[in-house]
């Protein structure tokens, strides 16, 4: 299961070194539900390994201004506070996990 983000934790979050991502999601958002399992499977399987969040961007308005999000779906992937690459949509967990991958 992901680990939940708030704006409280931000800080926390950018000092953390390795690889981190982060889901931006809403409750209202139809492909935020679609693809939330696969974030959740990714987090269980990744466990230790990579770090793995979800924001919810109605709730946290902070960490949303912070990466500039504007459409949801979006997961960003971190590496040592710095952003590394982005997804905006929908994805296949092999499309997500492959990202973990090129970036880890």
């Amino acid at each position: 299961m992901a680990k939940q983000l708030t704006d409280n934790d931000l800080a926390d979050v950018l000092s953390s070194k390795g690889l981190i991502v982060i889901d931006f999601w809403a409750e209202w958002c139809g492909p935020c539900k679609k693809i939330s399992p696969i974030v959740d499977e990714l987090a269980s399987e990744y466990e230790g390994d990579v770090d793995i969040y979800k924001c919810d961007v109605d709730e946290n308005s902070e960490v949303c201004e912070k990466f500039g999000i504007r459409n949801i779906p979006t997961l960003i992937f971190l590496k040592n506070g710095e952003v590394v690459d982005k997804h905006v949509g929908t994805a296949t967990k092999s499309q997500l996990a492959e990202k973990i991958e090129n970036n880890k």
